[in-house]
């Protein structure tokens, strides 16, 4: 049984540790030799010089101006003082929109825990339900008084929760209404006001037919030409690099470790010697430099030759081209339009940008896809529900009970009370945290395997399993395995109508629970991020051993991107803790709120000052956001529910299942009202644009701008290296929209179509049908 005073030991361990991170991160941030760790992002946009240069030896290293140490939290006013719009130039949409979450936490707790704390908690506190529990055989703790828990069966003060229920059901949806709005305008504006980009001219093409006359890129050229006579302006086909990229990527590791031994030389005048066997550990011993040296000859002869069986070999183009228009109305024509008579062919949508492309999956044949979605969802079910075993059994172990049966020789010690706090109030959180280090990186390699084609696609995928994994493993899990899991099967096998009964009578028994997994997962996580401890140790080693240019510096010090994967879901499992525990035990609501809160600053410095965004979506995440605090809330309502029919209120119970059906009603309203602003662009937006456009500049050759846009990036790199073939490379994937003459033979000399390919025509056959009478 957890008690108010464990609960305060644990709230004092991660107070102080949080207080000792934030202490030394503002520390650490003032020494000039790690400048380039906490202001990464203003030194990647040139706007920042190594305040190292023209120092003496010591002040390299230590800030010897002891009035900098005096306004040690300045950084905290400074990263709320950037306004909105100035941060949208900074950082882009995608992470101005992904601060607006945990403000919405913020809008949303803070009324609510106000109301909570004013009108439900005096109504649990005052009442007597739990007097006398011990005698009952009923566990309870301090915390439970404040709970709904110490309320009488029966009693007609569960009409406040029921009341409480709606306000906070309507102040909920009342804000999600207001943000969603916000959102939308804030996209559209953002894609109107956007400075010219290569994804708002093209369109991913995939699933092409093949045509045994033509080649892809003429077949595709031909399409467009007939279909979009006014609008196509060019096209690159997509090729099957992979081999080629791991080749180029093994030739850059080399080139590292060449770098790494070649500075080794300078500093002890000796040539380092290495292994040749496994990881270095055995083998015929050599010079590192020569044996480097010779790797990457070979591996240069080998991408040479990958790169040229790459471009002339047919197998290696896949039937899929980014196709450019010459106006971005001419896109948004293509990318929402059906193509063809058939739907499972010439399937168009909007191209990501450059940067968003996840070239690895492009090559991935379409019809697969369905295939490897489907094994990747029963991988992620058996995931999903094995993962309770080992969670159940560590949380049983890391418990008083646990540890003393199983090291019964550690009594002495767990009965100390400091002791006893810590486990109780701590270890459980502490230990389910570390289960779920490599659970992100587990999902996003599930989602890479599924075959989506831009990294956004994959962490919104990862981001929204990574969520379903939360409600079953950290909410619905440790209700049951860390209350009953023996009761398992038997929840398991009762009827569907039951189950709002057995979660609502368990959820407010691991209240304290969720407390300190609060301040561990959430609180210690804050603090730990702005720290960097990790980006500034991984900076230090790079730096001394790695780095030799200034472009390796820069590679050094880029920190990436937030982590919408990881993070999004993270902040969702709070708004569930927060709308299931509003009217059920207010205490947990405090605790959420100084998460909000926290995480909203230290995010917000990180993202002026640190993380360099991979790509810019629009903010086009919003509606699963939307989507799965709608889910909280219904949840929340459910449960509450279940709850009440424990307690016999069978009186004002009823009045409870309007609530699920009034908020899905609701998700359908803000669905047709906002959703279409993140899946489509304005046909009225894209013409706008394109006449300012040519207002402003008449002359721009777009297609130069747009030929090379959506070359593979592995075939830029590969020209970086071998620049003697540049000349060739240009000729090789250089795509031209004049009229091509087709190979087929004339439709008066061939009266069948070509094979797989009936719903497309040739330019010359469409303009013979005209001429023709």
């Amino acid at each position: 049984m957890t008690t108010l005073s464990d609960i305060g030991v644990a709230a004092a361990i991660n107070i102080s540790s949080a207080l000792l991170f934030f202490v030394a991160f503002a520390i650490l941030r003032l020494q000039p030799w790690n400048d380039r760790v906490y202001f990464p992002k203003w030194y990647l946009k040139g706007l920042r010089t190594d305040p190292v240069q023209g120092r003496a030896f010591v002040s390299k290293f230590i800030n010897l101006d002891w009035r900098a140490y005096l306004g040690f939290l300045n950084w905290m006013p400074e990263a709320i003082r950037m306004p909105e719009p100035e941060l949208i130039d900074h950082a882009g949409l995608d992470s101005v929109v992904y601060l607006r979450i945990y403000l919405i936490g913020l809008k949303i707790f803070v009324p609510i825990a106000f109301l909570a704390w004013t009108i439900l908690v005096p109504v649990n506190w005052t009442s007597t339900g739990l007097e006398g529990a011990h005698i009952r055989n009923i566990t309870s703790s301090d915390i439970d008084k404040l709970s709904v828990s110490n309320v009488h069966s029966r009693s007609e003060r569960f009409w406040g929760h029921i009341v409480m229920a709606y306000a906070f059901t309507f102040w909920t949806c009342y804000v999600l209404l207001k943000e969603y709005g916000k959102v939308a305008s804030m996209r559209l504006g953002f894609l109107a006001a956007e400075k010219r980009r290569p994804d708002q001219f093209t369109v991913l093409v995939r699933n092409i037919p093949s045509d045994p006359d033509e080649s892809v890129s003429e077949l595709v050229e031909h399409f467009f030409l007939v279909n979009h006579p006014d609008h196509y302006l060019t096209h690159q086909v997509v090729y099957d690099a992979n081999k080629l990229a791991k080749l180029v990527n093994k030739k850059k590791k080399l080139k590292n470790w060449l770098v790494y031994y070649q500075n080794k030389l300078e500093r002890t005048s000796k040539r380092p010697q290495i292994k040749t066997g496994f990881l270095g550990l055995w083998g015929k011993k050599v010079d590192a430099i020569d044996h480097h040296t010779n790797e990457i000859d070979k591996l240069s002869k080998e991408i040479v030759e990958e790169r040229e069986k790459v471009t002339n070999d047919p197998n290696s183009i896949m039937p899929a081209a980014f196709v450019s228009f010459k106006t971005r109305w001419g896109a948004a024509v293509c990318a929402q339009t059906q193509q063809t008579r058939d739907p499972t062919l010439w399937l168009t949508e909007w191209a990501p940008e450059p940067r968003d492309v996840y070239w690895r999956n492009l090559p991935i044949p379409y019809v697969s896809l369905t295939v490897r979605r489907l094994i990747i969802a029963v991988a992620f079910f058996f995931l999903t529900f094995f993962f309770m075993i080992p969670i159940a059994f560590v949380q049983t172990l890391a418990s008083i009970e646990g540890i003393q049966k199983a090291a019964p020789w550690l009594k002495p010690l767990v009965t100390i009370p400091f002791i006893k706090s810590f486990i109780q109030g701590f270890l459980p959180g502490i230990v389910l945290k570390l289960f779920l280090i490599f659970l992100p990186t587990i999902l996003m390699i599930m989602s890479k395997f599924e075959g989506f084609g831009s990294i956004s696609s994959l962490e919104r995928r990862s981001a929204s399993r990574y969520y379903l994994f939360n409600f079953v493993n950290i909410f619905l899990g440790n209700i049951l395995t860390g209350t009953a899991f023996q009761q398992l099967s038997s929840f398991i096998h009762q009827p569907a109508n039951q189950y709002p009964v057995t979660i609502g009578t368990a959820i407010p028994l691991k209240a304290s629970f969720f407390i300190t997994y609060i301040m561990v997962d959430g609180w210690a996580s804050i603090a730990a991020e702005v720290l960097m401890l990790k980006p500034l140790i991984f900076y230090h080693l790079k730096n001394f051993f790695l780095v030799k240019t200034e472009k390796d510096r820069e590679e050094a010090m880029d920190p990436g991107s937030i982590g919408f994967n990881s993070g999004e879901p993270r902040i969702q499992l709070y708004f569930l803790l927060g709308l299931v525990y509003a009217a059920v035990t207010p205490a947990v609501l405090p605790f959420i709120i100084v998460f909000f809160g926290l995480a909203y600053v230290v995010f917000r410095h990180q993202i002026i000052n640190v993380y360099n965004q991979q790509y810019e979506s629009g903010a086009a995440f919003w509606p699963d956001v939307h989507f799965r605090i709608i889910l909280a809330l219904i949840f929340s309502q459910i449960v509450l529910m279940g709850l009440l029919t424990t307690k016999k209120a069978a009186s004002s119970t009823p009045f409870l299942i309007v609530l699920p059906i009034l908020t899905i009603w609701f998700h359908r309203y803000c669905k047709g009202r906002f959703e279409s602003a993140f899946v489509k662009f304005p046909l009225q937006e894209a013409m706008m644009k394109d006449t300012l456009e040519r207002a402003i500049e008449p002359n721009l050759n777009l297609k130069g701008y747009l030929q090379n846009a959506y070359v593979h990036p592995i075939f830029k790199d590969s020209m970086d290296e071998d620049s003697d073939d540049e000349e060739i490379m240009s000729m090789d994937f250089e795509t031209e929209s004049a009229i091509v003459r087709t190979k087929r033979q004339s439709r008066k000399n061939t009266p069948l179509p070509s094979r797989n390919n009936a719903s497309s025509l040739s330019l010359s056959d469409g303009i013979q049908s005209h001429l023709e009478p």
